[in-house]
């Protein structure tokens, strides 16, 4: 079975930056590995993204040794499943807002006796059978499973989410929070960012890393100083709008 590299280097307390990928194209993975991210966010929730789309992005990516992280639709069994069976780095489970709700995603990611993954050998993180019938153990341990707190009750329930057991880590979703407290895309409201803040300082108490998203450089470096340690900085459709904005805005000015 292949390292995790991200968790190890997560596991050594190291910033983390990514990408989010909702294009099809795997070149837009490869891209994303030439410019030094460390991983991306394959996104299943969000855009026209599948789970046979998602299986080449994986490739990409583990070709240039960055890692891929699948963000299922919601918190079912059969996404969680699927989005680790591709061979994926880990899993992001969205709209996690309660302690029951955390358990269960992790209990979806995991084998027996950690929880109730459904058992197949022949997958692409199986290595198609050829990593034999002994890896159950060995992906439990690799594999990483991190919920998004992104509305009020889930930030009400932090404490207690931070607290279940072979959690990896939380990702606080600012534009959903927003919306959430009635301001939505207003993420740099203090509304938000005091509810993320706190939060932040609950979660790495209990031992556990912290992600969010960030718009751009300088919201990215204030979340890193404050402990955030896995930070998405885009995501690659709208980089490439502002880029080309950008072009044309030289031009024409």
């Amino acid at each position: 079975m292949r390292e995790n590299h991200l968790k190890t280097q997560l596991q050594a307390q190291e910033v983390v930056l990514g990408l989010f990928i909702n294009s099809t194209d795997p070149a837009l993975v490869e891209i994303g590995s030439y410019a030094g991210f460390d991983f991306v966010v394959i996104d299943l929730e969000h855009g026209a993204l599948d789970i046979s789309v998602a299986v080449n992005l994986c490739r990409a990516a583990d070709g240039l040794g960055l890692a891929p992280l699948v963000r299922v639709a919601k918190n079912d069994p059969a996404q969680i499943q699927a989005a680790l069976d591709i061979g994926s780095a880990g899993v992001l489970v969205p709209q996690v807002q309660t302690e029951a709700e955390a358990i269960a995603a992790v209990k979806a990611a995991k084998f027996n006796p950690l929880g109730t993954r459904g058992l197949s050998f022949a997958t692409r993180a199986g290595m198609y059978g050829a990593a034999g019938t002994q890896i159950t153990e060995e992906m439990n341990h690799k594999s990483l499973v991190i919920v998004q707190v992104e509305g009020t009750e889930g930030v009400d329930n932090i404490e207690a989410i931070a607290r279940v057991p072979h959690l990896d880590g939380i990702f606080l979703g600012p534009y959903d929070l927003s919306q959430s407290l009635g301001i939505p895309g207003q993420v740099r409201d203090m509304q938000v960012i005091s509810l993320m803040q706190q939060c932040v300082g609950v979660i790495r108490q209990s031992g556990k890393f912290v992600g969010t998203y960030a718009d751009n450089p300088e919201i990215a470096k204030e979340w890193i100083n404050l402990g955030v340690q896995l930070v998405a900085v885009g995501v690659d459709v709208v980089v490439f709008l502002k880029a080309c904005q950008s072009l044309v805005a030289q031009i024409d000015n």
